[in-house]
């Protein structure tokens, strides 16, 4: 009896070692179906102690294949015929039929301006230029504690806001306004808000883009503005001709086909249409965000022949003041200045270097302006 009892408590601690065992095996089995991706990393890992060298090699190849053949809008999840792929700014009503609504909506364009209510007076008359039914108004806000200041004006209700602290035109515009976002919008204004339109007409602009084919435009910056760039030779120039001491030794004529001379315009008040901006908006890099330089490689965007497709309308101008929006407190906004501009020139290095070493690494690419 005693040898029976002296028997059976090493057969149930056996017993008892095999049921945690199971219990063990099933909860990893549990563990896979949930979460299929871990699960194979962690398989991976633990088989790699084990396997030789070349063969897992492949296996993290076989895994890394897998991965990148997945689906980027859904994947096969979704039926086809349910994915939205693309987006617009437009106000929504909560009652209503929705599809009666979505069925009415005219052709339209899209205004975004960076604003800080210091140029709030300023704003309002550039706003106020753009019919209502012909566009939508995205405001970029800076100063994000003054949003608030803005509700007095008509216009504001039916606007879009957006604010981060601190942060410029191209910053918001490579997170904010992402071609599926604005496909439905024929052009794209992305304009600074220091910009006076007195003489400007929004639609007598668009029919003159229109009737041109530019795919990337600007109106004439009016010959007090800090920059200028009117002809007023007729509607429009794609062209620019400058002395030689003008461009540092290199002037512009009839040979010259590239920018600044000619496929070229200014970052202050550039106009896209909906292609060309696609195009920029995938060349406008994440962290870049004065985005200089990147104006001598907009004419790639330009859905052809650069100097065809972009130019300035004459006939249309507006007045760039140059105002300086972002920089703090009046005694450090010089210093703040002199940085900015200390950064920006960086960023222009470093975007050309990126577009070298992308030029030297697509071996499918071929430059259409050699």
């Amino acid at each position: 009896m005693a040898s029976q009892k002296r028997f059976s408590l090493p057969v149930a601690l056996v017993f008892l070692l095999v049921l945690l065992f199971v219990a063990g095996a099933g909860f990893k089995l549990h563990h896979k179906d949930c979460n299929p991706s871990v699960s194979r990393a962690s398989e991976l890992s633990e088989d790699s102690r084990s396997m030789p060298r070349k063969l897992l090699r492949v296996a993290v190849h076989r895994t890394e294949a897998r991965e990148s053949e997945k689906p980027s809008s859904g994947g096969s999840a979704l039926l086809r015929g349910i994915v939205q792929a693309t987006s617009d700014l437009e106000m929504v009503s909560m009652v209503g039929d929705p599809e009666q609504e979505g069925g009415s909506r005219p052709s339209k364009s899209l205004l975004a301006i960076p604003v800080g209510i210091k140029n709030k007076a300023a704003v309002d008359k550039l706003v106020s230029k753009f019919p209502a039914d012909r566009f939508t108004v995205k405001l970029i806000h800076s100063d994000l504690c003054e949003m608030n200041g803005w509700g007095d004006l008509e216009w504001s209700r039916r606007a879009v806001h957006v604010s981060a602290l601190g942060q410029t035109k191209w910053w918001f515009a490579k997170r904010f306004l992402h071609p599926d976002v604005v496909a439905v919008y024929d052009y794209v204004f992305l304009w600074d808000e220091d910009v006076e339109v007195d003489a400007f007409d929004p639609l007598r602009y668009l029919d003159i883009v229109k009737r041109e084919g530019l795919e990337i435009s600007q109106p004439a910056l009016d010959r007090r503005s800090e920059i200028h760039t009117a002809s007023r030779r007729g509607d429009v120039h794609r062209r620019f001709y400058k002395p030689a001491a003008g461009w540092g030794g290199g002037g512009c004529d009839d040979s010259s086909t590239g920018p600044p001379c000619a496929g070229w315009v200014e970052i202050m008040v550039p106009v896209f249409s909906r292609a060309a901006w696609r195009c920029s908006w995938g060349m406008v890099q994440n962290d870049l965000v004065h985005a200089w330089g990147l104006d001598h490689k907009l004419g790639y965007c330009a859905q052809g022949d650069r100097t065809l497709k972009v130019g300035v309308v004459d006939s249309e101008y507006v007045l760039h003041r140059g105002v300086p929006t972002l920089g703090g407190t009046e005694g450090k906004a010089a210093a703040f200045r002199v940085a900015v501009r200390r950064r920006s020139f960086a960023e222009m290095q470093i975007f050309n270097r990126r577009w070298k070493e992308a030029a030297a690494d697509d071996a499918s690419w071929t430059d259409p302006y050699p």
